[in-house]
């Protein structure tokens, strides 16, 4: 319980700071440490993704929330999900452009 308190927390954070908005297509005039960077917030972001997904489940399956309050959950899920793999092909593109390998 103590756990599904701690990540019930981390979500409120999440949700009032955070948001995946879109990502431009263009990073040609960022630098490379820029890039870098937008690769490792991406893969942050994406891990968090997943946590909140498990999070979610386990919600479900404890009885603590609605089948409603899944289903907007696994929405947010899916949306967010999609958008960071957006985002590594864009990253991974423009590296790849550059010369280098992912």
């Amino acid at each position: 319980m103590r756990e599904m308190q701690s990540i019930s927390n981390i979500f409120a954070v999440w949700d009032d700071n955070e948001d995946m908005s879109i990502w431009p297509e263009d990073f040609s005039k960022n630098t490379l440490d820029e890039i870098v960077c937008l690769q490792a917030e991406n893969i942050a972001s994406s891990k968090f993704v997943r946590l909140r997904a498990k999070a979610n489940v386990k919600s479900r399956l404890a009885g603590q929330i609605s089948r409603e309050e899944y289903a907007i959950g696994r929405k947010a899920t899916v949306e967010d999900s999609a958008e960071c793999k957006r985002r590594r092909t864009i990253l991974i593109a423009e590296l790849t452009g550059r010369g280098y390998q992912c």
